[in-house]
């Protein structure tokens, strides 16, 4: 299948929602990382969730380049020619997006897009995020405000993020502290400035103790009624159920329990990074200390070019990433739901 539509984008949100599962969106850095999550989706019949961070896209148009437009356009054009391939759907998001980085991403992104859709093409990626939360919440809209207009004009959905996420994530950090936890009042004010709809869609990461980073489960201090609370009470205002298309950031560590119960309050979109990172790299130590002798040249010896191959080890490092997304798609319930059946 091709990468998602504008139109099979919001069919995918608009399924999870009412069938209270969520898509894994899946962090990438490369062709290989963009390749298995690939992998992992079709293997659990899922359609899902690539994404692309500022560092990321840095990262991809090379260590020594570091221009995020290069690697978030590569990136994409490249999972746009190989999602054919597969029998699910994709869409193409750009993750965490602070102020400072605005004018270098998001906003030239969004106008490369809307100069596609004014040539009859499909817009690039199919949503951005713009990432306020290091702001007042009052800029933070006014902000998000005027991206959602230009997203609406470019057949994309914006994502903003009201709370604060604990942890670091691509040089963004946070205090665990009272902030993780969005409120009443806050989802109110998203409301009344981005409305429901009418001006655009977007989803609202709104947070109830969310830490990028890696914990054990049960560290994190999650409370999913925080969004029970916020989707009733602007719901209520506004005479509609569940108002918000959630998303969940700074998911590791976990309780199932936990990850459920944002599910049944609107969560349809769930961040998976670290875990995945993990999930690549593991195999890949495994294969170098097991074929030591090989991999590496050794009191003059020639090693084993067959263990030395990228190819040797990248496959069983995508393989690992791969099968961390069939893990996330079962926790998240979207196993089997694919459009395409």
């Amino acid at each position: 299948m091709p990468i998602a539509s504008p139109e099979v984008y919001a069919e995918m949100l608009d399924r999870a929602k009412a069938g209270a599962f969520a898509y894994p969106a899946i962090n990438v850095t490369s062709s290989q990382t963009l390749n298995a999550a690939l992998q992992g989706f079709a293997e659990a019949g899922s359609d899902g969730i690539i994404q692309i961070s500022t560092g990321g896209a840095e990262y991809a148009s090379g260590p020594t380049v570091k221009n995020m437009i290069t690697g978030a356009v590569a990136l994409a054009e490249y999972a746009t020619e190989v999602a054919k391939n597969y029998p699910i759907n994709i869409a193409l998001h750009t993750d965490h997006c602070p102020k400072n980085k605005l004018d270098g991403y998001v906003r030239p992104l969004l106008a490369l897009s809307k100069e596609r859709v004014a040539n009859g093409r499909a817009p690039l990626f199919q949503s951005h995020m713009w990432d306020g939360s290091a702001v007042p919440v009052e800029e933070n809209l006014q902000i998000a405000e005027e991206l959602l207009a230009l997203s609406a004009a470019a057949h994309i959905i914006l994502e903003i993020e009201v709370g604060v996420v604990g942890g670091e994530e691509d040089g963004v950090s946070a205090a665990i502290d009272d902030k993780l936890y969005s409120t009443v009042e806050d989802g109110l004010a998203t409301a009344a400035a981005l409305g429901l709809g009418e001006k655009g869609r977007y989803m609202t990461a709104l947070t109830f103790g969310n830490v990028h980073g890696v914990y054990k489960p049960g560290n994190v201090k999650l409370r999913p009624e925080i969004l029970k609370e916020i989707q009733e009470a602007v719901g209520a205002k506004y005479g509609k159920e569940k108002p918000f298309d959630l998303v969940f950031h700074g998911g590791s560590g976990s309780l199932l329990s936990e990850i459920h119960g944002a599910l049944d309050y609107g969560v349809i979109k769930m961040n998976i990074d670290t875990d995945t990172q993990y999930a690549f790299t593991r195999p890949v130590v495994d294969h170098i200390m097991k074929n030591y002798d090989g991999v590496l040249k050794i009191d003059g010896e020639v090693g084993n070019k067959k263990a030395y191959d990228p190819r040797a080890w990248g496959k069983l490092a995508e393989n690992g990433l791969a099968k961390r997304v069939v893990e996330a798609c079962e926790h998240l319930r979207s196993t089997g739901t694919t459009l395409s059946k």
